[in-house]
């Protein structure tokens, strides 16, 4: 029988806060998004508060102040790495992990012979937790979407939670609501209660054919996943990016030339970094910028320009160049702009690029130097060699006013001990 252990780390942000701030135990925290604007992770004392999950901070900045609750910006490069921790942990409980977001992965257990999948599971819990302090809940189940529905419920017992046997997927799945269930969006869960189906039980029940017609084979894999039948298998690594983004709102709203040169200079090297580390090339390469449509009485604007490379590429210093020509031609003056953006399209792995007989690229001279200029980032620091164009005081830089240090990636932020 098939088995599978969807892991998710609980309020993975705010746990990763709690590590090495141990006075948020206990008490009401959220973690904003960039530009401390709205509220991306809540602890359960600030979920049991009320504090809405997507609120603008503003709205909810009175009634947290009121509470006490702890405040954050958030700290990605903590995170990242927290994230790293817990996954590599992962890999020492199953052959296959499949690692899904940032606080979640998929565990193949099939192979485990004579193993009790759920006291294996329950150490896996405690060893994440007691070498990484994060905690974690893991559902168990013959499919990807039962090991989902498996995990709500590890929540309300005791963290870990496994639907193998039929009787116990019945039970769980007639007390799921269909909009619940993995992969069925709101949209989808109101066209299926017009058709009678309002749990996960009644999909499952449901005639694959007729939900093929009017929903098409997502929707149909799901309903054979939930009869275990595996429709969804375990991915040793993920699919390749077709599109890279990099995009970022303002500290303050923007009017000058140089200062959007700056941003769309470092957006572009962001997105080459990305690149690199995917081993791959860009054919492409589009910039955005806009202003707020949410300010009322101000001239609006948003453009856009591309612009295709001769030769794929993954330098740096060309994709920053075609950056600030695609600017240029979009660029208008006498407006107030709040957020601008580098994407990068028709991606493909390095090694499948199609060279020209005549027209050959200085791919290794180019490779060569970015290598390096990788090699110093790391070792020094992100950006310590950058490219002048980026510029060394960036006012508009997105604000970050309550990030907590980056305890893990940065040896100057590194938590202090006081003995004595």
């Amino acid at each position: 029988m098939c088995a599978i252990a969807l892991v998710d780390c609980s309020n993975f942000y705010v746990s990763c806060e709690r590590v090495f701030n141990p006075k948020l135990m206990n008490w009401p925290a959220v973690v904003l998004s960039n530009n401390d604007g709205c509220i991306i992770a809540r602890s359960e004392e600030a979920k049991a508060a009320g504090i809405r999950m997507g609120a603008p901070y503003h709205e909810e900045k009175k009634r947290l102040a009121q509470m006490g609750g702890a405040v954050l910006s958030s700290n990605y490069a903590l995170y990242g790495d927290m994230s790293a921790r817990v996954m590599s942990l992962l890999g020492e409980f199953a052959p296959r992990v499949e690692v899904y977001s940032i606080d979640e992965a998929f565990l193949d257990f099939e192979n485990l012979a004579n193993v009790d999948l759920t006291e294996h599971a329950r150490r896996m819990r405690e060893r994440v937790l007691r070498w990484t302090g994060i905690p974690v809940g893991v559902g168990i189940g013959p499919t990807k979407v039962i090991a989902k529905a498996a995990n709500k419920l590890a929540k309300r017992n005791g963290g870990v939670f496994a639907l193998l046997d039929e009787g116990a997927i019945r039970t769980a799945l007639a007390g799921m609501a269909v909009e619940d269930i993995w992969g069925i969006s709101g949209r989808w869960g109101k066209r299926l209660r017009r058709m009678g189906i309002e749990t996960a039980l009644a999909l499952r029940e449901a005639d694959p054919a007729r939900i093929r017609q009017g929903f098409g084979v997502v929707v149909q894999r799901i309903l054979y996943e939930l009869r275990g039948v595996p429709c969804l298998s375990i991915e040793d690594a993920p699919p390749a990016k077709k599109e890279i983004c990099v995009s970022r709102s303002f500290r303050k709203r923007v009017d000058a030339m140089e200062e959007l040169s700056q941003a769309a200079a470092s957006y572009a090297t962001r997105a080459a970094e990305k690149l690199r580390r995917e081993g791959s090339r860009a054919g492409g390469l589009s910039v955005f910028i806009h202003t707020n449509h949410f300010r009322e009485g101000e001239s609006q604007y948003s453009g856009s320009g591309s612009v295709r490379f001769a030769h794929p590429t993954s330098d740096t210093g060309l994709l920053i160049r075609a950056a600030l020509a695609a600017l240029r031609r979009i660029y208008k003056p006498g407006y107030l702009y709040h957020k601008a953006g580098v994407l990068l399209f028709d991606i493909a792995p390095a090694r499948r690029v199609q060279e020209e007989m005549f027209d050959c690229p200085e791919h290794p001279r180019s490779d060569a130097l970015m290598s390096a200029l990788d090699a110093l980032n790391s070792r020094m620091g992100r950006a310590a060699v950058r490219y002048g164009a980026e510029g060394f005081e960036a006012t508009w830089r997105m604000k970050g006013e309550m990030r907590s240090p980056r305890y893990t990636t940065r040896w100057e932020e590194l938590v202090r001990v006081r003995a004595g």
